[in-house]
């Protein structure tokens, strides 16, 4: 390989990868705008209790999760591209009608159909990204790529919330199905999409046992207890700052976003360099100290120290547990990868969202966040024990080697 092929194999800002980037930052930006607001909206419009509106995100990521599979089985059968058009179309109509449901059912049959056009589109765009990033770059190009969904995910629910408490849900709902349609010009023009796949098709996800990969089951667990923090974020933290007299309790995510962009890129680099447990501990010790400092928030300092540390802890984790998937398996199989990654924050999601409204119908908000941080105790306990038991077999497999030389 020549200078200039080796320059080119490790550039990292291509005009694909920047494109890819930015739907995905487009797609996440319409599904945060709408899951922060659809708590308030439910309960105000169809005045239900807490465990029914937290149903309004369950269903959703269910329906995310089980057509990530199917997914799977049609890239088998179709170009990518046709299926992520597809997957757009679907979400992008559902979203600009949501206005129209009657009933928390006709609202609930909707969030399935969201789902389905959401779980297509999410599990195409971060598998044609994958293979375009240089594999020594994979923690800082996932970091960076991973970042356009951090971003969505904090001002996603600031702009959201904001944009219906000014202008109302149905104003929210078409511009949140704009903010799809844009993605369609985006790919067109940058010309991003392969014409066919530009890797060896991921039969792997269908095809028997090699489906599954043990060494993604610890990651995506982690992923999972991760995840469930921010389902009590979404679901809930606009109404705890109705009971604790927080107006800006949106505030939250803009706070959040400005550790999570810092963080995002140098995180990336660390785990390149030195691997997860360097990323991961000190991480996960600042989502915990985040949910624990918001139990107790009553004044705005409070919070916006509580958003500054969640942002540095979830910034962190997300790319780094990415990367650790991606980097645990071959090319030909990131495409399962992903999928499991975005399936296990769903999950978290869907099961945050059930448990945690169980607990504040019971408990109250406040403590709430306190249940959630204990999520963040099982991640840290989980991570240390699978550390040890890792250092130790390596020190085994080291001594072992030795011996026989």
């Amino acid at each position: 390989m020549n200078a200039h092929e080796s320059e080119s194999a490790s550039k990292l800002w291509t005009k694909s990868f920047i494109s890819l980037t930015i739907c995905s930052f487009l797609l996440f930006l319409n599904l945060q705008m709408l899951l922060s607001s659809f708590p308030a909206y439910v309960k105000g419009t169809f005045l239900v209790g807490d465990l029914t509106v937290s149903l309004v995100t369950s269903v959703f990521a269910i329906s995310a999760i089980a057509t990530r599979f199917l997914t799977a089985a049609l890239i088998r059968r179709m170009q990518r591209k046709v299926i992520l058009f597809i997957g757009l179309a679907v979400a992008a109509i559902i979203t600009a009608i949501y206005g129209w449901a009657d009933s928390i059912g006709s609202l609930l049959a909707m969030r399935v159909a969201y789902g389905i056009g959401f779980g297509m589109s999410s599990t195409i765009i971060p598998t044609l990204v994958s293979p375009i990033i240089p594999s020594k770059r994979m923690g800082e190009g996932i970091g960076y790529f991973g970042l356009s969904t951090s971003l969505a995910m904090s001002i996603g629910p600031m702009i959201g919330l904001n944009m219906m408490n000014h202008y109302g849900f149905g104003t929210l709902a078409l511009t949140g199905a704009a903010t799809v349609l844009l993605i369609f010009p985006i790919l067109l023009l940058s010309r991003s999409l392969p014409q066919e796949p530009v890797i060896q098709r991921d039969t792997s996800a269908v095809s028997g046992s090699r489906s599954f990969n043990p060494l993604l089951l610890f990651p995506a667990l982690l992923n999972v207890l991760l995840s469930v923090t921010y389902s009590g974020l979404l679901s809930f933290i606009a109404l705890f700052g109705e009971v604790v007299h927080l107006e800006q309790v949106g505030l939250f995510f803009l706070f959040n976003v400005i550790t999570i962009i810092i963080i995002r890129p140098i995180s990336g680099k660390i785990f390149d360099k030195k691997g997860h447990a360097a990323v991961l501990i000190p991480a996960a010790i600042c989502v915990l100290a985040s949910m624990t400092l918001l139990s107790y928030t009553t004044t705005m300092p409070m919070l916006i120290v509580s958003a500054l540390l969640y942002g540095l802890g979830f910034g962190s984790i997300q790319p780094t547990i990415q990367a650790w998937m991606l980097r645990s398996t071959p090319l030909a199989q990131h495409g399962t990868a992903n999928s499991m990654y975005y399936n296990s924050t769903d999950l978290g999601v869907a099961a945050g969202a059930l448990i945690l409204g169980a607990i504040s119908s019971v408990s109250g908000y406040a403590a709430m966040y306190r249940y959630s941080a204990g999520f963040m105790i099982v991640f840290l306990a989980a991570y240390v024990i699978y550390w040890i038991a890792r250092a130790r077999q390596t020190r085994n497999y080291t001594k072992t080697q030795a011996a026989s030389k």
